[in-house]
């Protein structure tokens, strides 16, 4: 269903939740939240929640799918039969095998897999509830997650998705906005490189309105890196005193 004749921004220019078209969800994260991973995290975008969980580098069982210069980056994303409304089938879907190959090549720019040849590094994203924006917030669990394990990056990566409702461009969409909305782009990048990791449009969007969605998403994305930082500072004593490992914002 698409928003036509149904009003998601106000007169005011508010959108369904109070918030204005260029603000955030409110963002919560933390790191090191699983004991048996070598690196774990916990992402939430307003009511969209993701763990996500590092292993490796290591020998993994199937020898043949080692490459001699540089390790294998594996990459499951799952959505929980309990993460939406109606219970999801816990057999993986298409979508999800589509979205662990999505969320893989949006990890691999900034990676240094080259220092782990023939060996595998594995991240399991699971989405515990989703509202809107799981691939994206897939991505900044993973990377927090790939960072918690110590695994050498270029920079972080960070994602978030801008809509377009009642033809108005709004920031990180949930799923109501989502689902009747006119346009929806996610986006992730790692803004240390300058670098756009993944970008995808379901919709369409005019040339101005694309250049604007674009600043708009990045400039997201540099406020999400710069709590991944203060988040991963935290961990190690070099932040403000926060809750241990977690950041708010």
């Amino acid at each position: 269903m698409k928003a036509e004749g149904v009003r998601l921004i106000t007169e005011e220019g508010l959108r369904h939740d109070g918030r204005r078209p260029e603000d955030l969800r409110p963002i919560k994260m933390q790191v090191g939240v699983l004991s048996n991973a070598d690196g774990s995290a916990i992402v939430e975008y307003g009511k969209t929640k993701v763990i996500a969980a590092v292993y490796g580098p290591r020998e993994p069982p199937q020898k043949f799918m080692l490459l001699p210069d540089r390790a294998v980056l594996r990459v499951r994303y799952h959505m929980a039969p309990f993460s939406t409304s109606d219970r999801k089938n816990p057999a993986p879907s298409r979508r999800e095998i589509e979205l662990s190959k999505v969320i893989r090549e949006a990890l691999e720019p900034v990676l240094l897999l080259e220092y782990f040849p023939r060996t595998a590094i594995d991240v399991f994203i699971e989405v515990l509830q989703a509202d809107g924006g799981t691939r994206t917030t897939g991505v900044t669990a993973a990377s927090l997650a790939l960072a918690d394990a110590g695994i050498p990056m270029k920079a972080l990566v960070a994602g978030v998705a801008v809509g377009k409702v009642n033809g108005v461009l709004v920031l990180d969409i949930d799923e109501v906005e989502d689902s009747m909305g006119e346009a929806d782009m996610p986006v992730a990048g790692a803004p240390d490189l300058g670098l756009i990791t993944l970008l995808q449009l379901n919709g369409v969007l005019s040339e101005d309105e694309f250049k604007r969605a674009l600043d708009m998403a990045w400039r997201a994305i540099e406020r999400i890196v710069e709590m991944e930082k203060e988040v991963l500072r935290g961990k190690y004593g070099l932040a403000p005193a926060q809750e241990q490992g977690g950041v708010e914002g």
